[in-house]
């Protein structure tokens, strides 16, 4: 029987989402994973990489962990094998912390100076959204690259897939 918790529904789509367009990046040239577009990020490699920078940085806040480097180093290249072995980490990673305290718990982060309080519940639903935002982009991408078909990517998708 499939999940009927918003929360439950929320990770685990975001998870298998991102990895249906990595496993669909796989089957690019590098020339194809890296070109540029006037979109998001700018490249599919780009976009994947801005996706899973931003779930481990949220991952380390509720964590009550030391923000680490951000994964978008200028010059850094990475495959989208590279990238699906970093996706399994940080997702893995993010759903054991979203369940170690209450949703209604708050944390902090100082940006610019100023210091801004979010509960853990609008921090979960913010990488699950900004994840579907940015794999929105890269759907177009591929659709520029003549993909087809494409990766499925909505929650019904994934809930059918789920049920097979």
């Amino acid at each position: 029987m499939p999940t009927s918790n918003p929360l439950d529904i929320l990770l685990k789509h975001d998870r298998w989402a991102t990895r249906q367009i990595l496993d669909t990046c796989g089957s690019l040239t590098a020339e194809q994973f890296n070109r540029k577009f006037e979109t998001g990020p700018g490249s599919l490699h780009a976009t994947v990489t801005h996706i899973l920078g931003a779930q481990r940085f949220w991952g380390d806040l509720l964590a009550g962990r030391e923000e680490r480097p951000r994964l978008e180093q200028p010059g850094t290249q990475r495959t989208p094998g590279d990238l699906t072995a970093l996706h399994e980490e940080i997702a893995a990673e993010f759903a054991a912390t979203s369940a170690a305290h209450p949703l209604e718990d708050t944390v902090s982060r100082v940006r610019n100076g100023k210091t801004h309080v979010f509960t853990r519940g609008a921090v979960l639903t913010h990488v699950a959204t900004h994840g579907m935002h940015h794999r929105a982009q890269c759907l177009n991408m591929l659709r520029h690259l003549g993909v087809s078909p494409l990766p499925p990517s909505s929650v019904t998708e994934w809930q059918i897939m789920a049920d097979k």
